[in-house]
């Protein structure tokens, strides 16, 4: 996809999305139209742009560091109405799977990194929840990656013996390669292997909600359905920045730019480096006693070849509903679709995509053991769905750090879909980065840095790319 995308491009307007289920299930929540003050600030130390998990973490260690600093958050919509309060409710920590291809792009020692952060967030999540008593939904227990045809199988198998031997910890992952053993434990018709670990899954937007609300008693300001146009220059002494919004200017010190795939259509040295796509979440609600299903005990990854990935989400300490994710065989027609039509790109409006809801039929209803109940064979079961807009990276790491050339002008976007498995270390690593502490402090990979060189590479490869024609 070009960068034509970008030309009108802007945030959706209050009306124009769908309701995900987490959305949902927190729609009298006062928090999601919540402004600290009637009015507009017209100053502010810090300005953070966008209310999702980016925006919440990055302004909870803000304030916890500077506790007098003012922190304005604004945000377009309703607090954390975007990716955040829209995905999968996976906490999952990419503990091989990635491997390879980070190795491909990045070298052993950055693919190790990338792979060691995931972890590492996975357990700041869990430690937060744990010792703040979140409301939640929090689950945590093993996750099943289950490849269920012969190409998946061998590059698992390729990928994680690959990964073992860079020196990559492997030892609290159990294996099978027995597909009979595999399919005991998955409850997979068609398992190959079983690669299990530990991982979570939660109601992502009460997790925001609940830092924000402490943000909030810190003195930090929200102002949500307030759009930022442009962040220009200021010609006053009061900071370098103004950050222009549809309810007036806001004289500040520094920006944090956390609205992720919104953010090359606010910041033009982004475009090129983060690109929004939508990706669909389809939602099965179970009979209460299904016939000859024993119920899920994890959540899975399920790989079937190529790139090709179906999340599940049982939501075992929620409402017992299903959740499908990731990309499954329906997702290449609706990239072709969405190559057709670029300007829907930032449509989180969509209640569903056809395809993508009959893949997640004939998958669970061809694969899952007993899901034979007649309800679960109508079709109806599997079009509760919405969209979420993912800010895809050009090399696939999210971009953290202070933006070239534009001092204090700050990023932590371009999650790539991974952000809960990411936002928790880069935020706190941003905040580290803003207090003046060099980058290895941060403990981040360095991969992950926003440089010059970084950004015009990608830029470069983009424009390439574009240029032959290949597309979203």
């Amino acid at each position: 996809m070009g960068q034509d995308v970008f030309m009108n491009f802007g945030f959706p307007k209050q009306a124009d999305y769908s309701i995900s289920h987490w959305l949902q299930s927190v729609k009298d929540d006062p928090l999601l139209n919540h402004r600290t003050t009637p009015e507009l600030p017209q100053s502010a130390d810090v300005v953070i742009i966008g209310s999702g998990m980016s925006g919440t973490v990055t302004v909870k260690h803000i304030i916890e560091t500077w506790p007098t600093k003012k922190v304005l958050v604004i945000e377009a919509r309703q607090f954390c109405s975007g990716a955040t309060g829209r995905n999968a409710g996976h906490c999952k920590p990419d503990q091989w799977r990635g491997f390879l291809e980070y190795e491909r792009a990045f070298g052993t020692e950055q693919a190790l990194k990338i792979l060691e952060n995931e972890q590492q967030t996975w357990s700041e999540v869990v430690r937060y929840i744990t010792e703040n008593n979140v409301d939640c939904e929090h689950w945590t227990g093993n996750t099943l990656d289950v490849p269920i045809t012969p190409e998946a199988a061998h590059k698992a198998h390729t990928t994680f013996e690959r990964y073992r031997a860079a020196g990559g910890k492997t030892d609290h992952i159990q294996v099978t390669h027995d597909p009979k053993e595999a399919a005991e434990i998955s409850q997979i018709e068609n398992a190959r292997a079983c690669y299990a670990w530990a991982a979570s899954t939660l109601h992502p937007w009460k997790l925001a909600a609940h830092i924000m609300r402490e943000n909030l008693k810190r003195g930090v300001n929200l102002q949500t359905t307030t759009r930022a146009i442009v962040v220009v220059p200021s010609e006053k002494k009061s900071g370098p920045w103004v950050v222009k919004t549809d309810r007036g200017d806001i004289e500040c010190s520094e920006v944090v730019h956390a609205s992720n795939a919104y953010s090359s259509a606010l910041e033009p040295s982004l475009r090129g480096l983060i690109t929004p796509r939508p990706q669909m979440c389809n939602r099965v609600t179970l009979p209460k006693a299904p016939e000859n299903f024993a119920g899920f005990r994890s959540s899975y990854g399920i790989l079937l070849g190529r790139n090709d990935l179906i999340s599940i989400n049982p939501r075992l300490n929620g409402d017992g509903a299903v959740l499908f994710g990731g990309s499954n065989p329906g997702q290449e027609e609706f990239m072709r679709w969405l190559a057709e039509n670029p300007d829907r790109c930032t449509d989180d409006g969509m209640t569903g995509y056809d395809s993508i809801s009959k893949a997640v039929q004939a998958f669970a209803i061809g694969e899952v053991k007993g899901w034979s109940d007649e309800a679960l064979q109508e079709a109806e079961a599997y079009t509760q769905a919405w969209s979420g807009i993912m800010g895809m990276s050009a090399d696939g790491l999210p971009f953290v750090g202070e933006l070239p050339g534009l001092r204090g002008q700050w990023v932590c976007a371009g999650h790539n879909g991974h952000g809960m498995a990411r936002i928790f270390t880069a935020a706190a690593g941003l905040v580290k980065l803003m207090g003046g502490s060099a980058w290895a402090e941060t403990q981040l990979p360095e991969a992950f840095q926003i440089t010059s060189e970084r950004a015009e590479q990608l830029r470069e490869h983009s424009q390439i790319s574009a240029g032959v024609g290949t597309r979203l």
